[in-house]
């Protein structure tokens, strides 16, 4: 071939790439063009193909919806409202149990994957209070329920070796926790629920299994029990609050004053609080044995608990007798047929054996009645020793010394108790 044919040829190529690149670029509009990037390729096996990046148009309409109907505000995106944020959004107005249902309802609907199930849980237990389910075992099955189903069962001996998802199963046995302390046997439902939850062999289930041992066996152990609603009337609390100190069953309650409370002419208001009194037939003897001579004292208030509530109670006692005054009586041997109160047994000793009791004996003097009543002063104290008098004459001829602390309230919760005993500490702080 001459030379003068060959630049012709080469004249015509290159006339025809420019053309055959514009209609490629005419044809395919959305491809980025080659030009605009440099050739990053090797050189032996020619330019390296570029990706082409495609956006569609329904990613600007997608935008997060509410799946409660717009009711509760919380959105199905990435959101910062933390499990307690929902449950001040939906309990603003009422905190019942059909308003902490719904808030189940609501998280359980709102992703069916329940993310974030476990903080929503441990938010769910520290609120039960709020909402006063915190012994309906209803709703601790349907806590429960808010697990997702069959995604923590081990399937392997290593699985249940090593703990199988430890954070999910400390917080159902949280839960179970939270119903021993509250007294709540679980059921049947509960052991399916925790079975489909975490299998067979998870710590829950053991959880479980030991609540199922250990509460029937403890459920009648205490000797002195209180009912689950303690009566809101101040009468019956006074009076199952002294039967309970009592341990004489021949023991006697009293009302001494009722409670009243009336306006007078003048517009004044008058009120007088409530007496109620307990005396046994043997403190009854001993206070009429007692010395005349010697002061009988009004001590008080000491506090009783009753579950989360406080009462104060008030004591008539005297000092303990002196020695020469001191008489020993002989003890009755029937007088208790199931307990002997004495017991003279000669037994065989060895020369090493050693008599000796080192034991702290702290003369108390006796306790003759006890009372609460709906203000703790002295006069109202007043009117329950001159109440005693008619059954106990001697108090007649006997001096009676008060000794009494600052007077609280009859009736505390928890944390009203809790604020009045931290109050005199920053006072004394302060000092």
């Amino acid at each position: 071939m001459s030379r003068a044919r060959f630049l012709t040829l080469a004249q015509e190529l290159g006339t025809l790439v420019p053309r055959a690149r514009a209609a490629a670029l005419s044809a395919a509009p959305h491809r980025v063009p080659t030009a605009a990037f440099p050739n990053t390729g090797n050189a032996r096996y020619g330019p390296s193909a570029l990706r082409c990046f495609h956006r569609s148009s329904r990613l600007a309409e997608m935008k997060p919806t509410c799946t409660d109907g717009g009711q509760s505000g919380i959105e199905t995106g990435r959101s910062l409202a933390t499990p307690e944020d929902l449950f001040e959004r939906l309990a603003r107005d009422s905190r019942t149990k059909a308003t902490f249902n719904r808030v189940l309802d609501t998280f359980v609907k709102r992703d069916v994957r329940r993310r974030g199930h476990v903080e929503f849980i441990y938010a769910a237990l520290s609120k039960m209070p709020e909402f006063g389910v915190e012994r309906d075992l209803s709703v601790y099955n349907k806590l429960l329920d808010v697990f997702p189903k069959e995604v923590f069962v081990p399937h392997n001996f290593i699985q249940r070796m090593f703990n199988h998802y430890p954070r999910q199963q400390e917080c159902a046995v949280q839960l179970l926790e939270q119903m021993e302390n509250y007294g709540i046997m679980p059921n049947v439902e509960t052991k399916v629920l925790l079975v489909q939850i975490f299998g067979l062999k998870g710590h829950p289930v053991r959880k479980y299994q030991r609540l199922l041992y250990w509460f029937p066996r403890f459920k009648n152990i205490n000797p002195y029990p209180l009912p689950e609603q303690l009566p809101q009337d101040p009468l019956d609390l006074a009076r199952l609050s002294l039967a309970r100190i009592t341990d004489n069953l021949d023991a006697e309650v009293t009302v001494y004053q009722m409670p009243y409370s009336d306006v007078s002419d003048a517009g004044e208001e008058i009120s007088q609080p409530h007496i109620v009194g307990i005396q046994s037939p043997q403190q009854r003897s001993l206070l009429a044995r007692h010395n005349p001579s010697r002061p009988v004292f009004v001590e008080g208030p000491f506090p009783l608990w009753l579950r989360k509530t406080c009462v104060f109670y008030y004591v008539l006692r005297a000092d303990p007798p002196p020695p020469q005054e001191q008489v020993e009586e002989p003890l009755d041997p029937e007088r208790s047929l199931y307990y002997p109160l004495a017991l003279d047994l000669d037994l065989d000793r060895h020369l090493g054996d050693d008599d000796r009791f080192e034991v702290d004996e702290v003369a108390e003097g006796p306790v003759f009645a006890m009372c609460m009543a709906g203000s703790g002063d002295q006069a109202t104290l007043f009117k329950w020793i001159s109440g005693l008098q008619e059954t106990n004459p001697v108090l007649g001829r006997t001096p009676t010394v008060f000794r009494l602390e600052s007077v609280p309230r009859e009736i505390q919760s928890a944390a009203e108790a809790a604020v009045e005993e931290e109050h005199p500490r920053s006072q004394g702080m302060k000092q």
